[in-house]
């Protein structure tokens, strides 16, 4: 877990940095690609994914003025991007200008279980990358390329001329 905010920071930069590339990959036709449709679509993913940073948020006394309902989808894959963007900042204002290093061991039922605000920024973080596994299957089921996360990925390994590594 962090210790200090600037640990999050750090972590929170490159995590959301990458979520953002998911996210700016999105057209607007591909918001309804799902597995079945009894599950969701990649549209109720991502726009969940930016809803989600006010609903853990607002677990602890951490106030943010977001939006926080993932229902209904927008149907513009623009606009879910840049709310994404608009919500990671805001978060991050708002920590710095509401929290100290020390609430990070501030104690929260959340969701019936006791975390940390230091263990709910860690799960926040978690929760996107979740969120992100998902929506790449469905982004290469709807036909879209997907950006390199954590290294290049299948796309930007073609477009260098080399195979991607075989795991």
């Amino acid at each position: 877990m962090f210790q200090t905010l600037d640990g999050f920071y750090q972590l929170w930069e490159f995590e959301s940095g990458v979520t953002q590339k998911i996210l700016n990959q999105l057209t607007d036709d591909s918001l309804s690609q799902s597995v079945t449709p009894e599950h969701w679509t990649l549209g109720r993913i991502a726009w969940h994914t930016v809803t989600a940073i006010a609903v853990i948020a607002s677990q602890t006394n951490l106030s943010l003025d977001l939006p926080d309902k993932d229902y209904p989808v927008p149907t513009s894959a623009k606009f879910i991007a840049d709310s994404y963007q608009t919500a990671c900042s805001t978060l991050c204002q708002a920590l710095r200008n509401q929290w100290t290093d020390k609430s990070l061991t501030e104690v929260h039922d959340v969701f019936g279980q006791q975390f940390s605000n230091s263990q709910l920024l860690f799960f926040m973080i978690q929760h996107q990358i979740h969120h992100r596994g998902q929506m790449t299957i469905l982004m290469r089921q709807a036909g879209l390329s997907v950006p390199g996360l954590y290294g290049p990925s299948k796309e930007e390994w073609a477009m260098i001329g080399r195979e991607a590594p075989q795991m």
